[in-house]
């Protein structure tokens, strides 16, 4: 296992991270066992942030003991990378809207106690400011498929964000348009978020996802 970035690893042309749950699965991924450590392996044909990963994102702004609050946790998937990288002194607070996801991401943080499940609409991040007040945020990231995706990201970051802290923000250009040209959706949206922040790198996220872009920013 080659060490590419803090708690992320590659073999064999392969992306893993160390489990925080030995022996146990979150979606079906392989496990590995190499000098009495276990890795699962991270796909990114099912994490856009390994996609991202994959097609040479430059950053990732993640370390043992961070703050991340991951918008449009879903069933946890990614999340579950992520709360392998932050580890037992770190926490990952989860927010989605739909009921169904979140059982699911519930369950998964009985397991995984260093994430924290949030019902709430992303879009209304004063909704859920008290359950943060007392922690910093390193990470903001976000994965969902509203319009207004970039203005949803910087309500958060000006909530939750300090100065020279990092965000990864996964624009879907369908969710946005179905006519409009992607690449159009993403400079618009790259507008969008340079009212917050500074875009460091910008990254399609082709083969694994279609019309789908990352963006890594840091906050102004």
């Amino acid at each position: 296992m080659k060490q590419i970035f803090s708690g992320i690893f590659e073999s064999n042309g392969k992306i893993f991270t160390k489990n925080l749950v030995p022996g146990k699965k979150v979606y079906g991924e392989a496990l590995v066992v190499e000098n009495g450590l276990e890795y699962r392996e991270w796909v990114p044909w099912r994490s856009k942030l390994c996609a991202g990963i994959k097609n040479s994102l430059k950053n990732i702004p993640l370390k043992e003991g961070g703050n991340v609050l991951y918008l449009g946790s879903a069933e946890g998937t990614t999340p579950s990378h992520v709360s392998d990288i932050i580890g037992e002194n770190g926490l990952l607070f989860g927010v989605d809207i739909a009921e169904k996801v979140m059982r699911k991401f519930v369950e998964l943080c009985e397991l995984r106690k260093n994430m924290l499940p949030i019902l709430a609409d992303a879009g209304k991040p004063e909704t859920y400011a008290e359950e943060l007040e007392e922690t910093k945020i390193e990470l903001l990231y976000q994965d969902i498929s509203q319009k207004n995706q970039a203005e949803i990201f910087n309500k958060n970051a000006e909530l939750f964000l300090k100065k020279g802290k990092f965000g990864i923000i996964v624009i879907k250009a369908k969710s946005i348009s179905q006519s409009e040209k992607p690449e159009k959706i993403f400079a618009e949206e790259k507008k969008e978020l340079e009212k917050q922040f500074n875009v460091l790198q910008q990254v399609n996220l082709a083969p694994f996802e279609k019309h789908h872009c990352i963006f890594l920013c840091e906050k102004k």
